[in-house]
């Protein structure tokens, strides 16, 4: 099996009110199934449910993939459960963090005092730390391929695209678009893949006030997903201030434009295998 469930679609900040239910609340957090393997995208605050649920599979080898590590992706890492028990095998991978110390040396700091009362290092699941550049490809298994493109978003961001029995899921967020001016390198990292999770943080009318804040629009991702073959498209990201009304909107006039596009809501799992509806 080949699957992907979302945990958190949220950008920015997590939003609980009666106006985030259908879509919800939670920070950027991705679980990827491929066979027997589990990763996980992000560590926003969707990935405290998640391994309640790893607990309760006990599911023991897990490796994390950080898009980057500002506040909404990483805001999370504390509360998750797996990574304080020693039975389990945890592997922290990121691909921007080189020039900052290390991904190990950055999420220690969050979890310092005062900020947090729980050191890194009570985290006794953790068994590797890995940086590399974005753009590298490697392998976490010999039936998964991950290749990886730098991203434009402050402080640098990194896009993933997972292999596994023939097919691909892609994780493209946070980055910004140049209108007019296609990304190739994200082009080259989407193409044919099966399903393109992407920053659609803002509506093409909202975009130009927000110029090099580092987030895209959902337009730009069909445009890139239709460019590069790509068979269906998760618009993710979601400003906090839009709440279920809006993103219904959202959800109706992209399926308008291109059938492949949908809106990505917490709990929504997708099989790479089923047919494209």
């Amino acid at each position: 099996m080949f699957s992907v469930k979302f945990w958190g679609v949220r950008g920015s900040i997590a939003c609980c009110s009666v106006g985030h239910v259908a879509y919800g609340g939670n920070t950027s957090c991705i679980e990827v199934k491929a066979g027997d393997h589990r990763f996980i995208l992000d560590a926003g605050t969707g990935i405290r449910m998640l391994g309640k649920e790893l607990v309760e599979n006990d599911v023991r080898a897990i490796h994390l993939l950080l898009s980057h590590t500002h506040w909404d992706h990483i805001n999370g890492f504390p509360f998750f459960r797996p990574a304080y028990d020693p039975k389990r095998r945890l592997s922290v991978l990121a691909g921007n963090l080189k020039t900052y110390g290390g991904v190990e040396s950055v999420l220690a700091r969050q979890m310092q005092e005062p900020v947090f009362p729980v050191p890194l290092d009570a985290m006794k699941a953790i068994v590797e730390w890995q940086d590399f550049d974005a753009g590298d490809a490697f392998a976490l298994y010999p039936d998964v391929q991950v290749r990886t493109a730098p991203l434009n978003h402050p402080n640098g961001a990194t896009g993933y695209r997972i292999e596994h029995a023939g097919r691909a899921a892609c994780y493209i967020t946070d980055t910004e678009h140049i209108p007019g001016h296609p990304d190739e390198k994200i082009l080259g990292l989407i193409a044919g893949a099966d399903l393109v999770i992407y920053d659609s943080t803002y509506t093409e009318e909202e975009f130009p006030a927000h110029i090099g804040w580092g987030h895209s629009t959902w337009n730009e991702a069909v445009r890139l997903c239709r460019m590069a073959g790509a068979k269906r498209l998760a618009i993710f990201h979601h400003e906090a201030d839009h709440d279920d009304t809006f993103m219904d909107a959202v959800g109706v006039e992209a399926s308008q434009l291109w059938s492949g596009a949908f809106v990505a809501r917490e709990g929504m799992e997708i099989r790479l295998d089923d047919p494209v509806p």
